[in-house]
């Protein structure tokens, strides 16, 4: 995405940014399938569990937000250390939510899942923080991720309470 000069022209870049997160996450949704169908409904869960066709939506609608924010901050210009270091808690954080998936559900293990999404929540509050340095409307749209974030790690507790 280097090529791209964002002071000129930066809405090449824009779809890169979105389809390498999207990518994340469908490749988290390959890990998570088999253990959805059949251990997932196995668990012990809270009353407040949403319903397993509410997670493809909200995720892909974060996934591209979270494209368009780290693109925000991108075109703000790589040469300086703010967007450089904006970018990688950004990429550091999207590692960690993939592996949230491989840990809760690869290796069906909600204990390991929630060691990893409250690393997570915390470096997605430095991102954030990091983010509304470079573009207000980058760390702005980034608050739906963490309040889903918020959400899923304490249902990742209940899970790992209950189970």
């Amino acid at each position: 995405m280097g090529s791209v000069n964002p002071q000129t022209n930066p809405w090449p870049a824009l779809p890169p940014f979105i389809i390498v997160c999207v990518a994340v996450g469908l490749s988290a949704s390959f890990i998570t399938a088999s253990s959805v169908k059949d251990w997932y409904p196995t668990l012990v869960k809270p009353s407040w569990t949403p319903p397993n066709e509410i997670f493809a939506p909200v995720w892909t609608a974060l996934y591209i937000a979270m494209g368009f924010a780290a693109w925000l901050v991108w075109k703000k210009d790589m040469r300086f250390a703010g967007v450089r270091a904006a970018l990688i808690l950004f990429v550091a954080q999207l590692a960690l939510n993939f592996l949230w998936s491989f840990l809760f559900f690869g290796l069906r293990s909600p204990g390991l899942g929630l060691i990893n999404i409250v690393m997570l929540l915390i470096l997605l509050a430095m991102t954030i923080w990091a983010f509304f340095q470079q573009s207000r409307w980058a760390g702005i749209i980034m608050l739906p991720y963490l309040a889903w974030v918020g959400f899923a790690t304490a249902l990742n507790f209940a899970i790992w309470q209950l189970n």
